[in-house]
């Protein structure tokens, strides 16, 4: 997975854990996957057409009425389902799970296997801003996920961001391809 669909893909809250439950054979009608995620509505049927929209989602031709469709699977999005099962699966506290469905919090978590700097992060997500990129570390400090170190080797002291603990083995699954 890149970087900018990992970025289009968590910026709606549900959008893991609809893949994720599609992953385990939850069936692909909204009844079954609205029950199952917990979520309002506004913001299911808004994950749900930003994965169509993504190409991870399609209609299933033929099946369902028109007003109650079933979706599948598209074959990038089984690829994508299978990642986010195992990110969901390793979050079973509901505090953890909330952290997760945040838009910043996965494409971060990818970007720091090695330690890097506030700057590296805000270039390589293009489109973040410095507000929330900066609360998005600051939660991922707090949960014990992403760990900041002060580098004092160079002339000027900066910080730098690594992932750790449960941060280190999401950024393992999501296995960020760069460039």
């Amino acid at each position: 997975m890149d970087i900018e669909l990992l970025v289009k893909l968590t910026s709606r809250a549900w959008s893991l854990n609809i893949l994720a439950l599609l992953h385990q054979g939850v069936p692909g009608r909204q009844a079954p996957l609205l029950a199952a995620t917990g979520a309002s509505r506004t913001a299911f049927a808004a994950s749900l057409e930003h994965l169509v929209s993504l190409g991870l989602l399609e209609r299933n031709p033929g099946h369902g009425h028109p007003l109650r469709p079933e979706f599948r699977l598209t074959e990038a999005g089984v690829q994508a389902a299978s990642v986010a099962a195992e990110i969901v699966a390793m979050v079973p506290d509901d505090a953890e799970l909330k952290l997760l469905r945040r838009s910043w919090t996965v494409p971060i978590l990818a970007l720091t296997r090695q330690p890097r700097r506030f700057s590296g992060l805000r270039s390589d997500l293009r489109v973040i801003t410095d507000r929330a990129l900066s609360s998005s570390l600051k939660q991922l400090e707090a949960q014990d996920w992403v760990r900041r170190d002060i580098e004092i080797s160079a002339r000027l002291p900066f910080p730098t961001y690594q992932a750790v603990n449960l941060g280190c083995e999401i950024n393992r699954v999501v296995g960020l391809t760069i460039g």
